[in-house]
């Protein structure tokens, strides 16, 4: 058996236990697998990883490791420019959209509020997940690390947190969105974008109050839902602005 040694930087090491985190550590292996084999026999999701370093040098997934080798693992730079180097992770998506797993359905009714495309089943299977993602360019949001392992999959990230809030701020962060927020733009149910309509075309549909204290309406056209900036939308926007903000 050959040898070589990993050591994985920033917040890789979550994916590590305890004793192998934030420190060199032996890897055993036979043959001559690839270093992107050998990161996630280690429980590392290739999606998150952006550089590599063998033995000083920047390297590409498909290197196979040699008896002795030092295995320096970076995640997503998103401060650094790294251009120089052989970078691992695909460029950012021209226009951003999610695909969630079953476990993230409060995390995707936050992000239609701040107006991103989201789409969320719990009936949706991991290869549907990979399918969808694929073929519409969607970036996977998961708390199912397996899923990221997928060779198929180029754009997804674990959700840490399991407080929802957090989540949202995890995602916010990530993906450098705060400045792309457009409340009161997205069905929360279903994710069809709204349109406007005018007042006198639903006002059937409205209670007393409503119709009284309020002017502006949008309608979802795909499941045909009354949206207005009543207290519950305005308590949800003061929300998402703390958690922005905290």
């Amino acid at each position: 058996m050959k040898l070589a040694h990993f050591r994985f930087y920033e917040e890789l090491n979550e994916f590590l236990p305890e004793e192998k985190r934030k420190t060199s550590f032996s890897y055993e292996f036979g043959g001559k697998p690839s270093v992107k084999d050998a990161i996630e026999a280690l429980g590392v999701p290739h999606v998150e990883v952006d550089l590599i370093l063998v033995n000083g040098e920047s390297v590409d997934f498909a290197y196979n490791l040699k008896n002795g080798d030092n295995i320096s693992v970076y995640p997503v730079f998103e401060g650094l420019d790294i251009t120089p180097l052989i970078r691992l992770r695909e460029k950012p998506l021209r226009k951003v959209k999610f695909i969630l797993d079953a476990h993230l359905g409060r995390l995707a009714k936050y992000l239609r509020l701040c107006g991103f495309d989201t789409l969320f089943s719990n009936r949706f299977s991991d290869p549907e997940i990979v399918d969808i993602s694929e073929k519409e360019k969607r970036i996977i949001l998961t708390r199912d690390r397996g899923i990221l392992k997928n060779n198929r999959v180029t754009h997804g990230y674990w959700i840490r947190s399991q407080i929802h809030e957090e989540q949202l701020k995890e995602v916010l962060t990530r993906f450098d969105l705060k400045d792309q927020i457009r409340f009161f733009t997205r069905c929360i149910r279903c994710n069809s974008p709204l349109e406007d309509v005018k007042k006198e075309d639903i006002a059937e549909r409205l209670e007393e109050k409503t119709r009284l204290y309020y002017s502006s309406f949008k309608r979802c056209p795909g499941c045909n839902r009354i949206y207005w900036s009543g207290s519950h939308f305005e308590n949800m926007k003061r929300l998402i602005t703390q958690i922005i903000n905290g």
